[in-house]
């Protein structure tokens, strides 16, 4: 993944989040149960190559990088929009379900936070 195709995938993201595009759910496991523990309350970081849904990745049916400063600043717009929310009216997670406000609060950081720290951010 590129600097830009992080940008991207984190838009597409919080597209999904508010609902802009939708992510077909998939059924609740113990997998899914134990990486949703891990993700919102272990202090180490998120591992590197995990995959994700085809929906947000830039190589696959995600949004291509197009003009970096323009993607920017809808990622920028994404995130207003998000930490605007009361939380009611975000879409379940593709894989985790439905999440509190608090839980989303705490994916939001910690996703922002695993791509820009993979290109020193």
């Amino acid at each position: 993944m590129t600097p830009h195709q992080a940008v991207c995938h984190l838009a597409d993201s919080f597209r999904a989040i508010l609902g802009d595009r939708p992510l077909r759910s998939r059924d609740p496991d113990i997998t899914r149960f134990l990486m949703r523990v891990y993700a919102f309350t272990l202090p180490i970081p998120w591992p590197k190559g995990v995959p994700t849904s085809a929906a947000v990745d830039a190589e696959r049916d995600g949004t291509r990088p197009g003009d970096f400063d323009r993607d920017v600043a809808e990622l920028t717009e994404l995130i207003r929009r998000f930490v605007a929310t009361d939380g009611r009216t975000l879409a379940p997670h593709y894989a985790w379900g439905t999440l509190t406000r608090g839980e989303w609060g705490r994916y939001a950081f910690r996703h922002i936070d695993h791509h820009f720290s993979q290109f020193g951010v």
